[in-house]
């Protein structure tokens, strides 16, 4: 029977990001943090900072009106963490912009150009005898 190992910065660092989620969604106010997901959360091992990544469908303009207002809550967001989660030293709370997505959507797209060459197993076959 094999132990699972998790690093307790790990468990935090999920923790925090649902806890995240949730204060973006309920009790921010401000009116520039709108359309956020918490999509990732990337915690030191000393529990002293956490790296809050988010992404947004926004535009690029948009955007930094965004993080402007994520940045001006980071204060607020760290006070509501403290007093949902029992931690002896609170994280800084530093909020940053999630660029895996648009990585992946490429990676995608490169795929499937890659497999456009290639016949496709759903392909129809041509019908006739086989020689």
């Amino acid at each position: 029977m094999a132990k699972t190992t998790y690093k307790r910065a790990d468990r935090v660092a999920d923790q925090i990001r649902m806890e995240v989620a949730d204060i973006l969604m309920r009790k921010i106010k401000d009116p520039r943090v709108r359309s956020v997901t918490v999509t990732d959360v990337e915690l030191t091992a000393d529990l002293r900072i956490a790296h809050v990544f988010v992404t947004t469908m926004e535009t690029q303009e948009a955007e930094r009106e965004v993080f402007a207002g994520l940045a001006k809550a980071s204060g607020f967001v760290r006070a509501e963490l403290g007093r949902r989660l029992t931690l002896r030293y609170l994280p800084e709370v530093i909020f940053k912009k999630d660029v895996s997505g648009p990585r992946g959507d490429r990676v995608l797209e490169l795929l499937d150009q890659l497999h456009g060459g290639i016949e496709q197993p759903d392909a129809p076959k041509p019908e006739g005898p086989v020689e």
